[in-house]
């Protein structure tokens, strides 16, 4: 599953939110990923220092803002990154969340080799 190549899509509420097996099937092209009560997916990023961390936040920032999908995220203990995605308009995932978690993953990989 491609997910790099997709595009976020406004979600209008009314829309049924992902469970069981299309969770299970986007999910498997994640690495490092939680589902946490099939209503948000959530990461943390261990980065080398605190300017690395802040940085990393900012660049996920200016996927999220290209994408149209906002995640919650929170920079912690000075350099840990916690991101967690849900779609907010029908209250569980969607395949937006999938679609802008492997961006994430994306640009930390091309951009931030150090962040585990």
């Amino acid at each position: 599953m491609d997910l790099l190549n997709k595009k976020c899509v406004p979600c209008e509420g009314g829309t049924a939110p992902l469970t069981g097996e299309r969770t299970a099937e986007y999910f498997q092209a994640l690495t490092g990923w939680q589902v946490v009560q099939e209503k948000e997916l959530v990461k943390e990023y261990q980065c080398k220092d605190f300017a690395e961390a802040l940085a990393f936040v900012n660049a996920v920032g200016t996927i999220a803002e290209a994408e149209g999908h906002h995640p919650d995220i929170n920079l912690h203990s000075w350099n840990k990154v916690v991101v967690t995605l849900s779609t907010h308009a029908i209250g569980g995932l969607s395949i937006n969340d999938f679609i802008l978690a492997a961006k994430i993953d994306a640009v930390k990989g091309e951009k931030f080799p150090t962040i585990t």
